[in-house]
């Protein structure tokens, strides 16, 4: 396996540390008045998220995690798992709900993602910042007593509800925050 030493340390490398994938999110090198010199390093562990912190010995040597970044296409999900396939080799991946998270809320069939593989599975699912999802219900709306603009509640193709202005109606097309569930607008013609 490949190796790299802290003095390589920058934001997005792919990490091994203690037998899971990690990727760098910020490094800072320390030089003390007295002692050796060291970089503390907070990275994110690719297959949960969650963030760690970490000082290493400065010219240390690190291995490289062997992951691999791949855009896919979202066929079909069944059982717990989610099927992608590769556009190009026609490849197929299948991914479990801790890979996909809160992907699965807005995954429609044939939409692109950004998988990240390690060992030849998928541990992480990326969506662009937003999609476009058709609406398939909503309450009327009704003008009453509003300060600022109004909204309801709309159900989604994927059956994720979320919350619409008042004009929104069922068969209309929107386009959502994948980050926040956000509503931000109509799809453009």
């Amino acid at each position: 396996m490949a190796t790299v030493t802290t003095n390589a340390f920058k934001p997005g490398l792919k990490l091994l540390i203690d037998g899971e994938p990690c990727s760098i999110v910020a490094t800072e090198f320390v030089k003390p008045g007295k002692g050796q010199a060291f970089n503390r390093v907070r990275m994110r562990k690719l297959r949960d998220g969650r963030m760690r912190d970490r000082t290493f010995r400065s010219g240390e040597h690190v291995t490289l995690a062997e992951v691999v970044e791949l855009e896919l296409q979202y066929v079909y999900s069944e059982a717990g798992h989610w099927f992608f396939m590769d556009s190009k080799s026609y490849e197929q991946y299948t991914a479990d709900a801790a890979a996909v998270g809160d992907a699965a809320k807005w995954l429609v069939e044939q939409s692109s993602i950004q998988a990240t593989l390690w060992n030849g599975g998928i541990i992480a699912v990326s969506l662009p910042a937003a999609v476009t999802l058709a609406v398939r219900g909503t309450a009327p709306g009704v003008r009453g007593d509003t300060v600022s603009g109004g909204s309801k509640e709309a159900v989604l193709q994927t059956g994720t509800t979320v919350r619409v202005p008042l004009f929104v109606e069922p068969g209309e097309r929107i386009r959502i925050s994948t980050r926040t569930g956000e509503y931000l607008g109509r799809e453009k013609a």
